[in-house]
């Protein structure tokens, strides 16, 4: 299987009556509580530890775009992405990705993801979001019921303009083109893998299957009820009688490694607490706009991952809380090893995605979490679906060809 190394770039410095004081970490945190100096050294440490794990021997490295917020300061995935494609030279760096109703045109993600695959010699995953609620309807201003559709059609724009060999006219219902001919061009054909970022949306797991894409469900709730959501997905794969190949699936988890079960509780649960109880603070009235999830979805019973209800479940959650019930896999070396071969045996994922740096975590406890999952328990885990063929994994340029090239 793939192991990825996910980077959220959260703002850690956050004070300690936050949750208490302000009503939310998105759309109106206060400018107040930034500060650029501390948010300059956190960069610097962010892009190391993504290098870091490019150097430990990590599959793949992650990052995302949220807007207006603490919980990850990141509204430019593609610049930390460039950054990285000149300092990493073996994981695939994966943008999860561009919320593409967000550009306007739509063809300037084409452009930019053209330019990291190139850049990169093929080492690039393309991930394209509808985007949460927060950044997409309160942050950037989109309507709720217009969102999916809008989506929809960039996507059909992007694809087209990765591989319609000439140039062509594009008139779209919010996009309308003379001319479309992006160079440069991507280097993989037809073009990237995409993958789709869900947050418990029933639509999306169609609209993957049509489109032969990856499903990656990006969990806030550890992987016993994530594990649900992808049951539905496998579910749906059966009844249209689609091969259950589990790289068709990724899965976002915490992962918390010590020395000793002992010691992963002291070191890592301030941090945890942290990122449940202050990064995840959003207000009720940003995390659902009206409209912005579909009847089907309403029907099903899929909940928002965030505000006042999920809130509410992980309030003072206790280290021993987060471990049973899945928000964290954490512990020993041989503790974590069992279970998150057991998760991910639960899940059918073929494609791991670790958040090995989560909340307020300090760049050295960061670096011990990652070289101790990346010798204790990375090797450990990966055979585990080597029976299986991963199509949705990048065909990078040879490194003969790339070293001519340079």
């Amino acid at each position: 299987m793939k192991i990825n190394w996910f980077h959220l770039m959260p703002y850690r410095y956050l004070p300690e009556d936050f949750k208490d004081k302000y009503r939310s970490v998105w759309v109106d945190v206060p400018s107040e509580l930034y500060d650029a100096e501390k948010a300059h050294g956190l960069y610097n440490e962010f892009l190391d530890e993504l290098e870091f794990a490019d150097q430990c021997g990590f599959d793949g490295i992650c990052v995302n775009e949220h807007h207006q917020n603490a919980y990850g300061l990141m509204p430019s995935p593609n610049l930390m992405a460039a950054a990285l494609s000149r300092r990493t030279k073996h994981a695939v760096i994966t943008v999860l990705g561009n919320s593409i109703a967000l550009y306007n045109p739509p063809v300037r993600i084409a452009e930019e993801f053209a330019i990291l695959d190139v850049m990169t010699g093929g080492r690039f995953i393309a991930g394209f979001p509808v985007g949460t609620s927060m950044d997409t309807n309160f942050a950037y201003g989109e309507v709720p019921a217009t969102l999916r559709d809008k989506y929809q059609e960039g996507h059909d724009l992007i694809i087209q303009s990765w591989t319609r060999p000439e140039p062509f006219s594009f008139n779209g219902k919010y996009t309308q083109l003379r001319y479309v001919n992006i160079w440069p061009r991507p280097v993989q054909k037809p073009h990237p893998p995409v993958w789709i970022p869900g947050g418990g949306s029933v639509e999306t797991w169609d609209w993957v299957l049509d489109y032969n894409y990856c499903y990656c469900y990006l969990s806030y709730f550890g992987f016993i009820r994530g594990s649900q959501v992808l049951k539905g997905f496998w579910q749906r794969c059966e009844e249209r009688n689609i091969e259950p190949n589990p790289y068709r699936s990724g899965f976002l988890q915490l992962v918390a490694v010590a020395e000793s079960d002992e010691a992963a509780e002291r070191e890592y649960y301030e941090h945890a607490d942290y990122f449940y109880n202050k990064c995840l603070h959003v207000y009720q009235g940003f995390a659902d706009a009206p409209g912005y999830r579909t009847q089907r979805t309403l029907k099903a019973g899929f909940a928002p991952q965030v505000g006042d209800r999920p809130a509410a479940m992980r309030n003072k959650l206790s280290w021993k809380d987060m471990l049973d019930q899945g928000y964290v896999i954490g512990g020993s070396p041989s503790t974590v090893r069992e279970r998150l071969e057991y998760a991910i045996k639960e899940l059918n994922t073929g494609h791991l995605m670790v958040l090995c740096q989560f909340g307020s975590m300090p760049p050295e406890l960061v670096r011990q979490n990652t070289e101790l999952f990346a010798n204790e328990v990375m090797p450990h885990v990966r055979p585990i679906f080597n029976d299986w063929e991963d199509h949705w994994w990048p065909q990078p340029m040879a490194e003969t060809v790339q070293q001519r090239m340079l």
